[in-house]
């Protein structure tokens, strides 16, 4: 009877609870009495530093009153004594879809280019930009899913309307459900920000670079806009406001965390950013950018490789992840990085547990834990004063839990929101563990046991005789209510099925309705007769096999540790020096501190570690004039006719397996292009192969910027039809030039008068470093015509041409060349392959030298790069060239057309030490790299190449045992497929935000 009155009693001050003053009017009286209640005898937790014991919580309304030990009851509460259970504060999710409806990108009935925004109003130009979106304009409650992020323990989140580049502002609500005007806790809680374009109808941008280009124009424009009064733009006026409010960013991986992070330096901002799980792959990194990190619990699953055909196609980046994963938290902890975990990605929130008591496995404390799942997230929206922890004056959010959150016998029982309570399990659920007498009309006398957690759970039914027959049965509870579903296996009838009711206490008796095979009805009891004997559960085997190590890069042919820069002497070897000195015989060269400080004969080693390469051949490093590894997101940003605002900087690739592939090809440094898809395409990336290092390290200090312009039948685009993007003609192509020049003048006028407020533009900015002879072209360029025409442009406009790429048909126009001071960068033998190169010919190369034009071989292809010494043997080939000369067609010739023969490109006394150990004549196709040397630094070894690979092979089937034994004891699983590598050339075009690449993790 007391049970029942408690009962009454909760549901009546539940009904009135949030009969609060309203602005909406009530149909019927009304009846504001807030709900006031007292919880009695709990261990409450505080907060993560704060747990009191046989303590009280009061709340009144929505609000807590008091929490401590040794509280009075005021008068008028209604006491619940909770007998030693738990009180924790409602979990805090920071990232959230909740309330918002699915963004969903429409498809295109035709073929037609969207260059400016088709939305009515007075908006900005690209729809990926859309700050004047808020949440609390286009929130719902749902109730479904606030259910099930209640039942996983949540009480309020943060929602993201996760649709463009610029996302506009989220807003943090309670997972009541009120009307929608009753469960905000925060209006603004952040700006929002990402690197996908989501359904914007706009072309622009297709690529990782272009996403970022955009962005970073969009806070010029807004700086500018704030100081001017000629335009009305709603999108900048929004953007702007929002700029004093926090500021959150959603990436994919640890390298688009460093991309978010520049951007956010860059303007003066700090990002909270939202990553995907991966960051103990460069916590130090990570850890730099100073951003306080929100992140998933959505750990992939092991993959299925009992098949090992199936096996073989996994990448060791992703067998290394499945493992590493559900350490991330304990290794941001132990970095003292701040984060928050989400729910966000999980395919079932009831996965959350489960997961996070995995974290914790891994090293995870339960303390951080539990900051990262209420106070930290709740600090980060900026709602710490409402909730996160139970203090006084704080919205009532809480939840009543069995035991510890973290154990995994803990039952949350149920979960108060704004002070209205959600039952996720009783919590008076009497306990029916034990056995029973069972009797069952028709079927004589039975035994019923009943064990499992949750006061009963699991059923197995006995006949009891000579006859003994046992069976596990189907077996559901429903507070005093029991169904039961079995069949003896000796009545090939079928299932006896039972429904009854807890009818009496002491003894237990339960009485209901039996229904037998055949259909006859009748009833059954079943009496208490002793306690059960719980059969203790077999623990699950914890594996072996101990956790590998992080490497550097997370991938094939990755470290543990980075090779380290070690004085050399390399003694008795040919040595190329691309100097007035020649090749010099059995000569040494001397390595000290990164750079090159001897070459001659008999040097004296000192301390530095000898090596003889007796019958070698040491070489300058190789350097690559036109490539396109290591880069993400897209090599082409084609949505328009000029995209001088990208950088390949930007997107810089350090995990990409060419970079080691290359470097066993003895490249040392590669220029970074942007493809061919527009006339005038982004900024190139000059970088050193240090294999290993970050992004950011990759790049070549100091060098001179570079732009890649392009020609011909790429850029102009005809074949996408009518509605294609100007220009379609080469007519066109060559005004394109005249009309961006003709531009980048009056842009270098107007920025020159400093009381002129001009709005800053990242495209023309790099066309007036042109202008100003700090930015250097590399033309992508074929037939003759076009390449007059564009020195034609050129000397008409005022600007140099520094390099034609490709050049197919150079031998036609060296003269011009040789007089505009031009290099020529091209293939050894490419013809045939589309009609532009019909009439290449293999003595291009050798012509252009002969002219006196700086010539080189370049690749335009990952494959082939491995291999430019066996290119400049072309040279040699077909044309006679000396060997020496030959050589430098893939050395000091590209230096010198990047301007960096100062540093590299020759075996010079004070160059750096970029070489490469030959175990043949460099132009030979016998030759192999032995070593390959960048600042000093061997990041190629062919003998330890071998074991790095015996090394992956080991750690390989060591992961795929691990799998195994995972899916052995019952964990579930996925195919095993792999990840391709993205490789780029001119003219890969993709979309970015639709693919969300993944090359950075697919060796």
């Amino acid at each position: 009877m007391k049970k029942l009155l408690l009962a009454v009693v909760l549901v009546f001050y539940a009904a009135i609870l949030f009969a609060q003053q309203t602005t909406y009017p009530v149909n019927g009286s009304f009846d504001t009495r807030p709900g006031q209640f007292a919880f009695t005898n709990a261990t409450i937790v505080v907060n993560s530093s704060q747990t009191l014991t046989n303590a009280t919580l009061l709340i009144k309304g929505q609000t807590i009153q008091a929490v401590g030990s040794g509280l009075a009851v005021p008068k008028g509460y209604v006491i619940i004594d909770l007998k030693g259970n738990f009180i924790y504060p409602s979990l805090v999710d920071a990232f959230t879809g909740y309330g918002l409806p699915e963004a969903t990108l429409q498809p295109r009935a035709t073929r037609q280019s969207i260059f400016i925004s088709t939305k009515k109003g007075a908006y900005g130009w690209n729809e990926a930009i859309r700050p004047e979106t808020q949440v609390k304009n286009i929130f719902s409650v749902d109730s479904k899913k606030a259910d099930d992020l209640r039942k996983a323990g949540f009480g309020s989140v943060n929602v993201i309307n996760r649709d463009g580049i610029a996302r506009g502002i989220s807003a943090a609500v309670t997972l009541n459900d009120g009307a929608d005007n009753t469960i905000f806790l925060k209006d603004q809680t952040a700006a929002n920000y990402s690197f996908s374009k989501g359904t914007s109808s706009n072309d622009y941008p297709t690529s990782l670079m272009g996403s970022i280009a955009l962005l970073r124009q969009t806070y010029y424009d807004a700086q500018w806009y704030g100081k001017q009064k000629e335009e009305y733009n709603i999108s900048l006026e929004e953007f702007g406001k929002q700029q004093n409010i926090p500021q959150l960013f959603e990436v994919d991986g640890w390298a688009n965390i460093l991309r978010a992070d520049k951007i956010g330096k860059e303007f003066g901002k700090q990002y909270m950013i939202k990553s995907t799980g991966d960051e103990y792959q460069r916590i130090q990194e990570v850890k730099a950018t100073g951003a306080s990190l929100i992140i998933p619990l959505n750990f992939p699953k092991a993959y299925d490789v009992e098949d090992p055909s199936e096996a073989r196609n996994l990448t060791l980046t992703q067998m290394k992840a499945w493992e590493m994963a559900p350490a991330n938290a304990a290794a941001l902890e132990k970095a003292g990085i701040k984060f928050a975990l989400t729910s966000f990605g999980l395919e079932n929130t009831r996965d959350f547990w489960a997961n996070i008591r995995l974290a914790i496995e891994k090293g995870l404390t339960e303390k951080q834990a539990l900051q990262s799942i209420t106070e930290i997230p709740a600090s980060l929206l900026g709602i710490s004063d409402k909730v996160g922890s139970l203090e006084k004056g704080k919205v009532a959010n809480f939840l009543i839990s069995s035991d510890n959150l973290f154990k995994k016998e803990n039952i949350i029982f149920e979960n108060w929101v704004q002070g209205k309570r959600f039952i996720i399990n009783k919590i008076d659920v009497t306990d029916i563990r034990g056995n029973y007498n069972l009797n069952i009309d028709g079927l004589g006398a039975l035994t019923l046991k009943i064990t499992g957690a949750s006061g009963g759970s699991v059923a197995a039914i006995e006949r009891v005789g000579v006859d003994s027959v046992k069976a596990t049965a189907a077996f559901a509870r429903n507070g005093d209510w029991i169904s039961i579903n079995f069949n003896l296996k000796k009545n090939p009838a079928g299932n006896v099925r039972l429904s009854g009711f807890l009818t009496a206490a002491s003894p237990l008796v339960f009485k209901g309705e039996a229904v037998l095979p055949e259909g006859t009805s009748g009833r059954f009891t079943a009496t208490y007769k002793d306690a059960a004997k719980e059969t203790p559960k077999k623990e699950e085997p914890k594996s072996t096999l101990a956790m590998g190590p992080v490497i550097y890069p997370f991938g094939a042919f990755g470290n543990t540790e980075l090779p380290k820069a070690e004085n050399v002497l390399i003694k008795n070897a040919t040595v190329w020096t691309n100097e007035k000195e020649g090749i010099l015989q059995n000569a040494d060269v001397l390595l000290e501190n990164g750079k090159i400080k001897a070459v001659g004969k008999n040097l004296n080693a000192g301390h530095a570690k000898v090596i003889d390469a007796t019958g070698k051949h040491v070489t300058a490093g190789i350097i690559d004039e036109h490539s396109h590894i290591a880069g993400s997101g897209g090599i082409n940003e084609g949505a328009q006719s000029v995209s001088a605002e990208v950088r390949i900087a930007d997107i810089i690739n350090s995990e990409d397996v060419n970079i080691y592939r290359q470097l066993a090809g003895g490249v040392t440094t590669s220029h970074i292009l942007h493809g061919s898809a527009n006339p005038i395409g982004g900024q190139s990336q000059l970088i050193k192969l240090r294999w290993g290092k970050a992004p950011e390290e990759l790049k070549f200090a100091d060098a001179d910027g570079f732009i890649k312009f392009a020609l011909g039948e790429n850029v102009k685009q005809s074949n996408f039809g009518t509605g294609a993007r100007f220009p379609v003609t080469r007519m066109g192509v060559e005004q394109t030039f005249a009309d961006e020049f003709t531009r980048g003048k009056e842009y270098e006028k107007a920025i020159a008068v400093k009381e002129n407020n001009v709005r800053r533009d990242l495209e023309l900015d790099a066309i007036v470093e042109i202008l100003k002879n700090k930015r250097f072209i590399t033309c992508h360029s074929y037939v003759q015509s076009e390449i007059n025409m564009l020195i034609h442009v050129a000397d008409s406009l005022g600007f140099k041409i520094n390099t034609f790429t490709h050049i197919l048909e150079g031998y036609k126009v060296a003269d011009k060349m040789k007089a505009h001071g031009i290099a020529g960068s091209t293939f050894s033998d490419w013809w045939a392959y589309k009609n532009e190169v019909a009439e290449a010919i293999p003595y291009n190369g050798k012509i252009m030298h002969n002219v006196g034009i700086t010539t080189a071989f370049n690749s335009d292809d990952a494959e082939m790069a491995r291999h430019l010494n066996q290119e400049a043997g072309k040279a040699v080939l077909y044309g006679n060239v000396p060997e020496e000369e030959a050589f430098k067609f893939v050395t000091l010739n590209p230096a010198r057309m990047l301007h960096i023969d100062k540093q590299v490109g020759s075996l010079k006394v004070g160059k750096d030490a970029d070489l490469v150990i030959w175990s043949d004549n460099p132009l030979s196709i016998y030759a192999k790299a032995e070593k390959t040397f960048v600042d000093g630094v061997a990041y190629w070894d062919i003998e330890k190449d071998a074991l790095v690979i015996k090394t992956q092979q080991t750690e390989k089937a060591r992961l795929i045992q691990k799998m195994l034994e995972s899916k052995s004891s019952g964990s579930g699983t996925q195919r095993a497929q792999g990840i391709a590598p993205r490789l780029y050339n001119c003219e890969t075009l993709e979309n970015y935000s639709a693919e969300l690449n993944e090359s950075e993790h697919a060796h």
